[in-house]
Parts: structure tokens; sequence; C-alpha cells
């Protein structure tokens, strides 16, 4: 085991670490970051549709969601562009690069056998996130080698004459590749998307896909790399699983996608105090033996009930503590396991609308999320779960704090005692 730490701290966390600080990879995260406060907005909505339901007389919000969540494909092209602009240090063609990404995913909306002028405007939304990540990244790319070719360098033309050659050309590049691609050949690129990466979505909809949408940003995070890497890969999946389920109610249907941000995240239930459930861990520390570890529960354990557990996991610590980080691990499998069997035998209704209420205290956003009032029950038994499984390693991590404690007192009396004469 030590050895495999060993491998883990000296070897391979500094290589993924790099990894994520590479501009493919940071440009990514970061837009999909950027993304959230659009989605936000739209969860908000939905949020209050649920004190509308009952007071009908509230006003209607829903074109705020529409031009928020609804756009989100839209918003996608042209943040992957802009933040691959500024990770590629092509400041310069940030806002050109995102404005032709979202004319080219316009494009995309056109139906082949449409006639001109008609779009499905339903694809810039929910369904369109993974169609506006390609289509901003695919004009990211023209624009960062034009940009390394330096042509008119050392041109005698004026500057702003430059400056505007230097732009048309990868603008027409992109918007010529599109077009050649849609309107040429006649090929819905939106639909070869959606095809391709259908198997990847539907192993993401599985028990399977759900463990290791969970289990892999836990284990990194475990290792000090932000679970923020993983939303790329998580977001396409998420969004379009709760797009699905809304339309499915929308339509009289029961919702069927249970791998969403809502299960995830939203419900508290596997992310009980954060990844890797630790607000059992937490409230094990406040009532710790050890000094350190009481004080550290204490002071850790506000943001924990709100799902906020960068705190403890960095100041415990549990990110390459060997002890803490395989609970961590088991938890991200086991809640993963509970909560699916529970929504696909029947027992908890599984998130038929976008609610993004991480930060508000399970078991009460589970409650407002799901409209079941079982999920307080899951919540305790989860709890109880996570509570078993956090404790012998707990209670290993906190002899060997109190070993340290016991010796840093022994020091602090030696040095303090006074020196006999000789």
């Amino acid at each position: 085991m030590k050895k495999f730490m060993d491998w883990l701290a000296n070897s391979f966390a500094p290589k993924a670490k790099t990894l994520t600080q590479k501009p493919a990879v940071a440009g990514l995260s970061s837009a999909m970051q950027k993304l959230i406060p659009f989605i936000m907005t739209g969860s908000i909505v939905f949020f209050y549709n649920v004190f509308r339901s009952y007071i009908p007389k509230l006003p209607d919000l829903g074109n705020i969601s529409n031009y928020s969540f609804g756009m989100i494909g839209l918003i996608a092209a042209f943040m992957v562009a802009n933040q691959y602009m500024e990770k590629f240090k092509h400041a310069n063609y940030s806002i050109t690069a995102g404005i032709v990404a979202i004319c080219s995913l316009m494009m995309t909306l056109h139906p082949v056998g449409a006639e001109e002028g008609v779009y499905d405007m339903g694809r810039v939304g929910p369904t369109g996130i993974l169609i506006g990540v390609i289509t901003g990244a695919v004009v990211s790319v023209i624009f960062h080698y034009y940009s390394k070719l330096k042509l008119f360098k050392n041109s005698e033309m004026p500057d702003f004459v430059i400056e505007w050659i230097n732009n048309i050309i990868p603008i027409f590049l992109s918007l010529a590749l599109w077009s050649t691609l849609i309107f040429g050949l006649n090929i819905d690129i939106f639909q070869v998307i959606l095809n391709l990466f259908e198997p990847i979505q539907n192993f993401g909809q599985s028990l399977p896909g759900l463990i290791l949408l969970v289990l892999i940003p836990a284990f990194f995070y475990s290792m000090g790399i932000s679970t923020w890497l993983w939303s790329a890969i998580q977001n396409p999946i998420f969004i379009a699983g709760i797009a699905a389920n809304a339309l499915a109610v929308q339509n009289g249907d029961p919702a069927m996608n249970i791998v969403t941000n809502e299960t995830v995240y939203s419900l508290g239930l596997i992310m009980m105090g954060g990844t890797g459930a630790t607000l059992a861990l937490n409230l094990l520390m406040c009532f710790s033996k050890a000094k350190k570890l009481k004080t550290l529960g204490r002071i850790c354990i506000g943001p924990s009930i709100f799902n906020i557990n960068e705190p403890i996991v960095f100041s415990t610590p549990v990110v390459m503590n060997p002890i803490l980080m395989l609970p961590m691990w088991i938890n991200s499998i086991t809640g993963c396991c509970v909560i699916w069997f529970a929504m696909r035998g029947g027992l908890l209704n599984i998130p038929e609308q976008l609610m993004q209420v991480a930060q508000i205290p399970a078991p009460i956003s589970s409650v407002m999320i799901l409209q079941d009032f079982r999920a307080v029950l899951w919540y305790a038994l989860l709890f109880v779960i996570y509570l078993g499984t956090w404790y012998p390693f707990f209670k290993v991590y906190e002899k060997e704090v109190l070993a340290e404690e016991v010796k840093e007192e022994k020091k602090e009396v030696e040095m303090t005692a006074p020196v006999e004469a000789v």
C-alpha cells in the first residue's frame, strides 16, 4: 500500500495535474464552469415553478428559463471557442471565435431537406450542448492553427487592415467548412454527432455509468485534483438526461433517466456533504478525542451541511491520505448503488425537472426536487451506511493523530522544563 501511495503522490498526481493545466483540457473545463450561471438561472425558474404549481396566480417566468438554460447549446458553442482562445493565448480572437462558433452552430439547426430559413430551435437547448462543445472546439482549431501561420507579420500594410484580414480568413474557413458539410454534402451534422455519441449516453444512463461518473472524480479529488475537470464529460450526459425526463413528463410519460446532476449532486444523497459523502466524517471529527480533528470538524461542519467539503478534504486532510481516501471511494460506489436501486425499484422518485440546488441542505433539497417525502428515509439510511463506512478508517486515523499530539505535548514539556544546574 505504501508503494502504491508513493506512486500516486510522486508520479501519478503530478502528471495528472500537469494534464489538467494543458490548454486543451483547461479550456474545456473552464467553458463548462462558465455554463453554470445559465444552468442555475434555469434551475431558479424551475424551483419557482414548484411554488407556482400551488399558487397559479404567480407570474409565469418560463421565458427566463427558455432564453437561458433553453439556449445552453448556443452558449456552450460560444464559451468553448472563447475559452480555448484564452487558454491557447489568442485573446485577440476570443470574442470573434465565440461568435463564429454561434454562427456555425446555427447552420447545424437546419434539418436536411427542410425549406430555406427553417430551423429546429430545439437543437440549441440541452440536447445541443454536445454539438455546441464540438462546434466551438472545431472553430477553435481553425483559429488556433491559422494564428500560428503568422501571415502578414512583416507586411507594410496598415495594422487595422492586417487585423481585418487575419479575422476574415479564419472566419471564412470556419463557416466554409460547416457550409460544405451541411449544405454542400447534405449532412445533418447534428444528427450524426448524436448518433455517434448515443452509445456513450446510453452507457452513462446505466448503473456502471453512474458509478464511473461519480467514482472517477472522487478518485482524482482524493489526490487534490478538482472535480470540475470532469464537468465536460458529466454535463452533456446529465443535461440530456434531465431534458429527456422533463419532455417525457410533459408528454404524460414517466421520467426514466436516473443519471442527472439532480440525482448525483442536488439531492445531497450520493454527495452527502460533498464528493465522497464526507458529512459523516465531519460529524465523527466533531466528537473526536484528538484536539486537531475536533477543532477542524467544528470549523468545517457549516460548509459540510451545505455540501461544500473542500475545507474538510484539504484540512483533515483526506487528500493523499491513504486511510481516508479509501472510504471516500467506497462511499462513491455505495451511494450510487443504493440510489439507483431505490429509483429503479419505484421506492424513490426520479428527478423530473432541472433543479440544481446542491447548496441547499439535504434532505430539504431532496424532498423539494423529487416531491417525495420518502427521500428523508433514504437520507437517514444512507447516512448510517456512510457513517459505518467512515468509522473504522476514522478511528485508525484518529489514533495516529492522538499519538502525534502526545509526542508534541512531550516536546513542549521538555522545552519548557527548567535546566538543572551542574
